[in-house]
């Protein structure tokens, strides 16, 4: 079992001078638009693939009408209790975030309920992950921030990469990290194909292959005939 690093916010990273990948967790290394259907289903409920949102589509077996989103928060926090250690891995994400982790500095940072952070990062550990990982609440910009200015100051022009499925996240991030790199990366091909563009990203897709190899060739130098936005698998 590889051993996941939980840490105490973005200020308790030490940079090492390498490239800086910055990753969310739900839907772009572990699944969870499909566990948390499969969980709704279990409890009276359905997610309704409408719109690229959760509160506002989930509905009650039997009903059209959406619940309110107190209640969606609520039915939120009670999967992350159930299911935060059995969520399964996107495919390809693990040995992909494994091989960028050889030479650049990768960081996850989730917006898990910090109640749950601890099984998370155990979780990511048994599949095979050795990273170093940072429970966010609300927006990702100041942590964003607080990493990649920490990262520049250790090596000047240092790339910044920052991977999400939500759009806010990544407004937040070019607002807050000049010179971001933003990668939107949404696993479910129905959720995908709702996510609304992002001004300013630099990758679209769903297939961490193409994520891989398009770090690599920001990193190496070598960006020619890399796509701006892209499909990925399925698409």
């Amino acid at each position: 079992m590889s051993t996941m690093r939980l840490i105490d916010g973005a200020e308790a990273h030490a940079p090492s001078g390498r490239p800086l990948a910055v990753v969310d967790v739900d839907e772009v290394v572990l699944q969870f638009i499909a566990p948390l259907a499969a969980f709704l289903e279990r409890h009276g409920f359905r997610l309704e693939p409408r719109s690229f949102a959760i509160t506002g589509n989930v509905t009650k077996i039997g009903g059209g009408q959406a619940i309110p989103s107190a209640l969606v928060k609520e039915l939120i926090d009670a999967f992350f209790r159930a299911e935060v250690e059995s969520q399964p891995p996107v495919e390809g994400a693990v040995a992909a975030l494994t091989r960028l982790a050889a030479y650049a500095d990768v960081v996850l940072l989730t917006n898990v309920p910090a109640a749950q952070a601890e099984r998370r990062a155990a979780h990511l550990g048994r599949l095979g992950l050795a990273l170093p990982m940072i429970a966010n609440e609300g927006s990702k910009g100041p942590a964003l921030a607080t990493l990649a200015t920490a990262a520049r100051a250790r090596a000047s022009g240092c790339p910044v990469i920052f991977v999400d499925d939500g759009p806010n996240h990544l407004a937040a991030a070019r607002q807050a990290v000049e010179a971001i790199r933003l990668v939107h990366f949404v696993a479910d091909p129905a959720w995908f194909a709702m996510a609304p563009e992002v001004g300013g990203t630099w990758l679209r897709t769903r297939d961490w292959g193409t994520v891989e190899r398009a770090i690599g060739g920001l990193i190496g130098g070598d960006e020619a005939g890399l796509p701006i936005v892209g499909g990925g698998a399925d698409a």
